[in-house]
């Protein structure tokens, strides 16, 4: 009778503490991430063709269309694990590149404003909508996992449900940093002024965005990032 009612008082005392709060949250947590991955995979699936689509396009600007394919390669190299979202560095990692893949995806539509043929194509006009609510789709999957990490973590760092965390290892996770994939994704500027040489490709003046920080430089998870002061 007594181990009986020690296990009832253990099970109420780790209840009180939030131990099945971090089991749900925790839970919650990684079906916003797998829905994250299942957006972005999306994404990269989408690519070859749109890809395949611009080649068709005579004297379509080279350079452009090597960043995006080089972009999604690397963005698909990145090994993601269910570790992923207690390792901070390889989640900063994988956000980085597929933050590229976005700012070469970005500059792919920018610069195909400039081919007047390819735009009238119906395959990429139809293409381009797909990406277009692939790219809303992965917004709505990233706000869902943002929420979701910063309920964990507030339960991770108060008291006292902090003490459970430390002891049954329920460590803060990593979450995206808007601000500074939003500078990797600027797209580039066009210049529409000078008008291009029959049969030349549009010449395109940007610099490679800035690669985004090391997992050192992140913020906390679950804290925001700085935002910019205006003048």
């Amino acid at each position: 009778m007594k181990k009986w009612l020690l296990i009832v008082a253990l099970l109420a005392s780790l209840s009180g503490c939030g131990y099945n709060q971090f089991q749900t949250l925790d839970e919650q947590t990684k079906s916003a991430w797998s829905e994250v991955l299942n957006q972005y995979q999306r994404r990269a699936d989408l690519i070859p063709n749109i890809v395949a689509t611009v080649k068709g396009e005579a004297n379509f600007e080279q350079e452009t269309l090597t960043r995006v394919i080089e972009a999604r390669s690397r963005a698909t190299a990145v090994q993601v694990t269910p570790e992923t979202l207690n390792n901070p560095e390889a989640f900063a990692k994988f956000q980085q590149a597929q933050g590229e893949l976005s700012s070469a995806l970005s500059r792919l539509m920018v610069v195909s404003e400039r081919y007047p043929t390819l735009q009238a194509n119906q395959g990429f006009r139809d293409l381009r909508v797909q990406l277009e609510g692939t790219e809303n789709r992965i917004t709505v999957a990233r706000n869902r996992y943002i929420q979701a990490v910063q309920q964990y973590n507030v339960l991770a760092r108060s008291f006292p449900t902090n003490l459970t965390a430390m002891i049954f290892n329920y460590d803060p996770k990593p979450s995206f940093t808007v601000q500074n994939e939003a500078q990797i994704s600027v797209p580039p500027t066009v210049d529409f002024g000078k008008p291009a040489a029959p049969g030349a490709a549009p010449s395109v003046s940007a610099t490679l965005p800035p690669a985004a920080p090391a997992a050192s430089a992140l913020p906390a998870p679950g804290t925001a990032a700085p935002a910019s002061a205006t003048r």
